[in-house]
């Protein structure tokens, strides 16, 4: 509830974009706790924040756990950040517990994980692990002109005694704690979800590019209209994504019409595409198809079309959703194997580790929305699945 202060809404939500002056407030509070417990606080070259409580064993990778601490415009309380809090809740009490690990243990906040003040989205765990270019995305720019760049500088110079993390540096297993954002755990009055599987998703940028023309005069034969196109071009999309199973996700979440004046006839239209699907034979055969249904549904404009983002379906195997499972089951905590059907950084983290997720139940599966709400208990047994996960990795590794 005190992070939710920083970058709340009327509507009892928040909005907190990556590194803006709240979310670096979250930071800097974070980075300030780990101090003064002796942990150590590194910061990266793209802004993601690492806590770390040593361990006994020279030279042993981290077992790590967190999110972010990013928003969406109209995001809630607990998206992201009950994430990055279960994992310092978790070193906090281990700590107090007077427990002493091989494995150094971290607290993570990765940056950027929404997307929405620099475009795309996930990057601080995707930049670490090098599935992108640090210096196109450092480059990148948000609606004022700001650079990532400079953003990151902005939070080292308000931590200036925080160290520098390495890009890469390797880890021995991560663990992500996660509201649902779903109802199965509600509807089935479960605790705990044990994360199997991240869905694949492409994330396309389409532009419908007509010419401007007097609302008044221009008739209608002589008229490209680059929003009737974008109608038309939206329902084609719509028919070739339908899927009676009702497992494919297919979502255009913004649309801007230029000039966007009154008496103009619209010249341009931007939207975005997000298509999700567990199956990546599935995704890849209906992506690849969006240009040409684009262009053939775009009766007199030109159309272009940019493929901004692609991963595969992500399984998590093995050791740490075996620890998540096992630290459920001690605890007595009701649990289910379930996949996500959202992205996160574990999606990212696991290319360089074992990694895997813990999902606690939101009230109706709402996210994305300023009523996002989940329990003090739910979030405390998540938390309490975290530091139980961290403490079997630490001797199972």
């Amino acid at each position: 509830m005190e992070m939710a202060e920083l970058g709340a809404t009327p509507k009892g939500g928040v909005n907190r974009p990556a590194l803006t002056p709240t979310d670096i407030e979250v930071h800097v509070r974070l980075a300030e706790w780990a101090r003064a417990r002796e942990f150590a606080v590194e910061i990266d070259a793209y802004g993601n924040q690492f806590m770390r409580r040593s361990g006994s064993e020279s030279g042993a990778g981290a077992i790590a756990s967190g999110s972010h601490s990013d928003t969406q415009p109209t995001g809630g309380r607990f998206d992201g950040i009950s994430g990055v809090l279960s994992a310092v809740e978790a070193l906090e009490v281990i700590d107090d517990a007077g427990i002493e690990t091989r494995h150094p243990l971290e607290a993570i906040i990765w940056n950027n994980e929404e997307g929405t003040r620099f475009s795309p989205t996930n990057l601080g765990s995707a930049v670490y692990v090098g599935s992108v270019p640090i210096e196109t995305m450092l480059a990148a720019t948000d609606g004022d002109d700001v650079t990532m760049k400079e953003a990151v500088q902005n939070l080292r110079d308000a931590i200036p005694w925080a160290g520098v993390r390495e890009l890469g540096a390797p880890m021995a297993a991560f663990i992500e704690s996660h509201i649902e954002q779903g109802p199965e755990l509600e509807a089935e009055e479960l605790d705990i979800g044990v994360v199997t599987a991240i869905q694949g998703t492409r994330k396309l940028e389409v532009e419908i590019i007509g010419d401007e023309a007097h609302a008044g005069t221009t008739p209608e034969r002589m008229r490209r209209d680059a929003f009737v196109d974008a109608v038309s071009v939206a329902s084609a999309l719509r028919e070739l994504f339908h899927d009676p199973d009702d497992i494919m996700r297919f979502t255009i979440g913004r649309f801007e019409v230029s000039p966007g004046a009154l008496a103009v006839v619209p010249g341009h239209v931007f939207f975005t595409i997000d298509i999700r699907h567990p199956d990546n034979a599935t995704l890849a055969r209906l992506g690849d198809q969006v240009e040409a249904v684009c262009t053939e549904a775009a009766s007199r404009c030109e159309v272009r079309v940019v493929e901004t983002r692609r991963a595969d379906s992500t399984p998590f195997v093995g050791l740490v959703p075996e620890a998540v499972e096992a630290a459920s089951r001690e605890r007595g905590y009701a649990y289910k194997h379930m996949p996500s059907g959202a992205g996160h950084d574990a999606r990212y983290v696991s290319e360089i580790c074992p990694s895997g997720m813990v999902f606690v139940p939101c009230e109706s599966g709402l996210s994305h929305n300023e009523r996002e709400n989940a329990t003090a208990d739910d979030l405390a047994r998540g938390a309490q699945v975290v530091a139980d996960t961290l403490l079997i990795l630490d001797e199972r590794l």
